[in-house]
């Protein structure tokens, strides 16, 4: 039985008179990939704000598996991993160093520490990497390197905003490639925001967001039928388009 990862009802926030997001409802299920796509100024940056603890909503509910963030915030937060559009590593200390610092944040015991950042920095092909300083990282790694920090603790959902941004095209598919994997074979569910269309399959279930507002949510094929629309772009822009 499929449960679910995130939950939210009615989520609004606003930044003086100017409302953000508003009215937002959203339902993931647990080993499910799910596309939040919509163009710069839709509202992605600040949902991850919110469903991060970084804002306080106006109105509405998020729950992580059935943990309610406002209430339950320290149940909720251990079941989140998070990679924000910017970096949040420190350049100056070593990859394993900037792992250890994040296990330890956690609770997590030193030797256990060891031994998760050798399984994850193993998974993302950076075991030989451990010792370098991050700042002579190239850019895509340093993300694999935020992906693993992000999983150390082992959470069973993951917040990626605008994750692949800056990444030349090879190292965005590499990324988005390895992330559907710990969808399909380990269970869990991941939240990617973007405003490149081609990260986003046909099989994918999807929110399309702007101006705040869900213009549309449900899985692309599906999506693409109701509104007549010939492929992703075509249905972007139908969607998108200002009045006239």
């Amino acid at each position: 039985m499929t449960h679910s990862a995130l939950s939210i009802k009615n989520l609004s926030y606003y930044y003086g008179e100017r409302c953000a997001l508003n009215e937002l409802s959203v339902d993931i299920a647990e080993g499910v990939f799910f596309g939040l796509l919509g163009p710069n100024g839709a509202g992605k940056t600040t949902l991850m704000s919110l469903l991060t603890r970084l804002l306080k909503p106006a109105s509405g509910e998020i729950t992580v598996f059935n943990y309610a963030l406002n209430k339950q915030a320290n149940q909720a937060m251990r079941n989140i991993g998070v990679v924000f559009q910017q970096s949040t590593l420190d350049f100056d200390l070593s990859v394993a160093q900037n792992l250890a610092y994040h296990g330890a944040l956690h609770g997590i015991a030193p030797k256990e520490v060891r031994i998760r950042i050798h399984q994850e920095l193993t998974r993302f092909d950076l075991a030989d990497r451990q010792h370098e300083r991050v700042r002579n990282l190239n850019g895509g790694h340093r993300r694999r390197v935020e992906l693993a920090r992000a999983l150390l603790h082992r959470p069973k959902l993951l917040l990626l905003d605008e994750a692949s941004a800056g990444l030349d095209i090879d190292t965005r598919a590499s990324l988005n490639r390895h992330l559907r994997h710990l969808c399909r074979d380990e269970g869990i569910a991941a939240l990617w925001t973007t405003h490149l269309i081609e990260e986003i399959h046909e099989d994918d279930q999807l929110l399309i967001l702007n101006g705040g507002r869900s213009l549309a949510q449900g899985q692309v094929q599906t999506l693409l039928s109701e509104h007549d629309a010939k492929n992703l772009p075509a249905l972007f822009s139908q969607l998108t388009r200002p009045a006239a």
